[in-house]
């Protein structure tokens, strides 16, 4: 059974005609007799009356077409699906991102990628890159961005990987009360003597802002430690201290100014999604709106470079 004995039965049935019916599907009549009594044969019934001038189903013809309707009504109904998605009018993206990103490049994407497609469903899952890549693993996500300064620190999982931006850790003060003056370039004698707001250890920008300090030898002035990133950017604002944090978070943070490092310190921000999993068409434009969003915050930002070799 297949699709072109349908149609022909279900048009033989509506017009009650084989020369009719084959003329409204563009067929030859002798080639239209052929997929009817091939249909026939294939399920042990006749299925029409067969009588000069006039065409009338059988017992088992009234039988076989309401399903025949319903099953021609279902492909035609995924043929206007494939084109809905094909036109991102509907589909799905579930995205993934750590908390860093959620409030700057993560924002911006999904504001733009909505406005053209509101028709999609977004899901955000909000996690550190080493949950992110198993959510990937198993197939809880489509697409991630993750964030590293050490690509062999992340655990070994079969994705592509796609790295659009460079990312400096800069130096934050409040706006009000800035310890630092703004657009400065600090070393980090001078960030060891300032009253600094760690995350906690478990965060690679903790550890990688350590290393720089042991490196030089240096102890920093910690005042207070362990907060998630919003909350230190809160306390930063009111005046507590300075933090060393990614530079996108300052994106709609008026209450903070910020200082570049003599001695950067950068992270990767990279796109991911399994290689062995092609992106549907809703997620291709995501990562496209992603990836286009990600070269305008470098476009604004010196802390932040393209890494537009890769993409």
């Amino acid at each position: 059974m297949n699709l072109e004995q349908l149609r022909g039965f279900v048009e033989v049935a509506r017009l009650g005609h084989f020369t009719r019916a084959a003329e409204s599907l563009r067929l030859a009549q002798p080639s239209l007799s052929r997929q009817i009594s091939t249909l026939e044969r294939e399920l042990g019934s006749q299925l029409l009356h067969r009588a000069r001038g006039h065409i009338s189903l059988t017992a088992a013809g009234d039988a076989m077409l309401p399903r025949a309707l319903r099953i021609l009504a279902e492909v035609d109904a995924i043929g206007t699906e494939m084109d809905e998605l094909a036109g991102l009018s509907r589909g799905r993206v579930r995205l993934g991102a750590p908390p860093t990103l959620c409030t700057s490049l993560v924002t911006e994407a999904i504001s733009h990628f909505h406005g053209r497609h509101p028709g999609v469903d977004l899901h955000l899952a909000e996690a550190g890159s080493r949950t992110l890549i198993e959510q990937l693993a198993v197939g809880e996500i489509d697409i991630a961005l993750l964030t590293t300064s050490d690509a062999g620190g992340l655990p070994e999982v079969a994705l592509h990987h796609l790295p659009l931006l460079a990312e400096e850790l800069v130096v934050v003060t409040s706006a009000d009360d800035p310890l630092v003056p703004e657009d400065a370039v600090i070393g980090i004698d001078l960030l060891a003597e300032l009253p600094l707001i760690a995350l906690d250890r478990s965060y690679d920008l903790r550890a990688a802002t350590d290393a720089e300090f042991r490196a030089a030898g240096l102890s920093p002035s910690l005042v207070l430690e362990g907060p998630e990133m919003d909350a230190v950017l809160r306390f930063v604002e009111r005046g507590l201290g300075v933090a060393v944090v990614p530079a996108m978070v300052l994106t709609d943070r008026p209450g903070l100014r910020s200082a570049r490092l003599s001695t950067p310190l950068t992270r990767t921000v990279s796109l991911a999604h399994r290689s062995d999993v092609s992106p549907g068409v809703a997620v291709a434009a995501m990562r496209d709106e992603i990836i286009a969003t990600a070269a305008n915050f470098a476009e604004r930002d010196p802390a932040l470079r393209s890494l537009s070799g890769a993409v």
